[in-house]
């Protein structure tokens, strides 16, 4: 049976072998923190939850009530907060009605939880001198999480916080696989036109190809081939971890086989970008509780057990290596870097995921 990942110690120093996963050192960076759990001193619940993509509906329910005891009526209609698809609340913003004053008035709400948890994050060792942070993660992805989050730019910007705010460069549903160019040892990519990348978050996971095109330096070119996405939170099955773990593989294996079809030359490496904190040898210690199950438990291995269900590339064992989503999807952001020494990502989803970083 593969095995995930085995390294012997050499006879010369008998030093312990490297980390395998959620590695901090990589080239040109290092990974600071992440995954920190601040925790708010009122009630013990993270911090960072006042800014998740899930609050924001909270905020937004709430000023519907608001606005109907005003008007009489609910501006935005009697369907629940959290079955109005995106793009309705993009298109109701854009009318600039009744309903847009709803969601402004949500927007304004979420950009203050935003910036308090901007300036409580900068109040943590590791963040300390944080001059960029990125927001990544879907929210970002629409109009109204767009109009809000330049909101909380624009209120670090006039209360002189020393830090500003962006979005990620890539789609949130690429920049969490493309980071895996940083954190890829540079001689997987030798020979071979990409590696295979997951996202696993809360509510959905992402799977694709990471190639930089023309196998140039310059990781600003990279791009994500044959993306699937499968939101595991709509099976009846979203309790039972193994279901996902099973899921993950088939994804894995469909894009094996449409790569093979199309002539694009895989690495035997895979990927995973995960919640929580990532140990050395492969578990997850902490932070993983917004997935199925129990994926903290020291008997649960994710990368032996996804090896042990992924078939061999280019006649090779695949390696499956492990880190925090966030930390993933902000080495996405690394090109873009360079003019800061201390930088930070804030992923807004079904939690808010967190991560840290100083150039070298």
């Amino acid at each position: 049976m593969p095995v995930a990942s085995a390294t012997v110690p050499t006879d010369a120093d008998d030093a312990p072998p490297p980390p395998l996963h959620g590695v901090r050192e990589l080239p040109g960076v290092t990974v600071e923190s992440y995954s920190l759990p601040v925790l708010d001193h009122a009630d013990g619940s993270f911090f960072g939850d006042r800014a998740s993509r899930r609050a924001f509906g909270w905020m937004l329910d709430a000023w519907r009530g608001v606005f109907a005891d005003i008007a009489g009526k609910d501006a935005l209609g009697v369907r629940p907060t959290a079955d109005i698809p995106k793009d309705r609340l993009d298109a109701l913003l854009a009318a600039n009605g009744p309903a847009a004053a709803t969601i402004r008035a949500a927007c304004e709400d979420y950009a203050l939880q935003l910036v308090a948890v901007v300036r409580r994050f900068q109040r943590q060792k590791s963040w300390k001198q944080v001059e960029r942070v990125v927001i990544g993660g879907g929210f970002q992805e629409s109009a109204v999480g767009e109009h809000a989050i330049g909101r909380a730019a624009e209120l670090l910007a006039e209360a002189r916080a020393g830090v500003s705010l962006r979005t990620l460069h890539h789609h949130a549903d690429e920049g969490g696989l493309i980071g895996w160019l940083h954190i890829a040892p540079p001689e997987v990519l030798q020979d071979h036109d990409g590696l295979l990348a997951v996202d696993i978050g809360g509510t959905n996971v992402r799977c694709g190809i990471v190639r930089v095109r023309g196998h140039g330096p310059d990781l600003t070119r990279a791009e994500v081939l044959a993306h699937d996405k499968w939101t595991h939170a709509d099976d009846e099955d979203v309790q039972r971890r193994h279901h996902v773990v099973e899921g993950i593989a088939d994804m894995l294996e469909r894009t094996i086989r449409e790569a093979r079809g199309d002539g694009v030359t895989l690495a035997p490496y895979v990927g995973i970008g995960c919640p929580g904190t990532v140990e050395p040898d492969g578990t997850l210690s902490a932070g993983a509780q917004n997935l199925p199950g129990n994926w903290e438990s020291s008997r649960f291995h994710l990368p032996r057990e996804l090896c042990a269900l992924l078939p061999k590339i280019a006649g090779r064992t695949t390696q499956v290596r492990l880190h925090n989503d966030a930390v993933v999807q902000g080495l996405s952001e690394l090109p873009y870097m360079r003019d800061v020494k201390r930088w930070g990502v804030l992923t807004v989803g079904t939690g808010l995921g967190n991560a840290s970083f100083t150039n070298r």
